[in-house]
């Protein structure tokens, strides 16, 4: 109750002249509220900043590392665009044009033949699949051989200049205990540049 009594007679105007107890009390108690505002009003604002600001150091820092490899490794990289490109270049020049194609088929015709194989069919496809900067020509074909002339015929179309593959293989046994082979071989040609023209105007 004195403390109580104490508490009532004290004067604002006089707390110069408190008790030290009460004074002490009154300080704490004047620095949390302090605090408590500069926290709502100031730092608070200040502590979103700076949690901002450690967010976009942590991207800057990663970013950073990532250029940084780059720049390291520049060289590789453009050594490896040299012979990526040097790589490309060598496979279009086993791609034929136009004008190449009907040899192109006179090969694979001959590398059969050149085996003893007999031709029951060899239907190139009516028209090409266009791609990119090339055009696949299927033809279907059927030849009559021994396992081994057929196997040569194979390694043969595998050794051409150009580029023909041989797709969708089947084998069967025939008459005089020969095999049938049907497969269907592809030839790819390199577009002309108007045929390239076209194709970007297309998309």
């Amino acid at each position: 109750m004195n403390l109580l009594n104490e508490l009532r007679q004290l004067d604002i105007n006089s707390a110069g002249n408190w008790p030290v107890a009460f004074k002490a009390c009154a300080l704490i108690i004047l620095f949390i509220a302090i605090v408590i505002a500069g926290y709502y009003f100031v730092w608070e604002e200040q502590l979103k900043t700076l949690e901002n600001a450690q967010g976009q150091e942590e991207t800057l820092k990663t970013t950073y590392l990532v250029k940084k490899r780059s720049a390291v490794n520049l060289p590789a990289l453009r050594q490896q665009l040299i012979e990526i490109e040097n790589s490309l270049g060598a496979l279009l020049r086993q791609l034929p044009d136009k004008s190449e194609m009907e040899a192109l088929l006179i090969d694979i015709n001959q590398a059969g033949l050149g085996r003893g194989l007999q031709f029951e069919l060899f239907k190139p496809a009516a028209n090409e699949t266009i791609n990119a900067f090339y055009a696949e020509l299927p033809i279907a074909i059927r030849v009559i051989g021994n396992y081994h002339d057929i196997g040569a015929f194979a390694s043969d179309v595998a050794q051409l200049p150009r580029i023909v593959t041989l797709n969708n293989i089947s084998l069967a046994p025939g008459s005089d205990g020969k095999l049938v082979l049907d497969a269907v071989a592809k030839t790819f040609r390199y577009l002309d540049e108007e045929e390239i023209a076209k194709q970007a105007g297309g998309k």
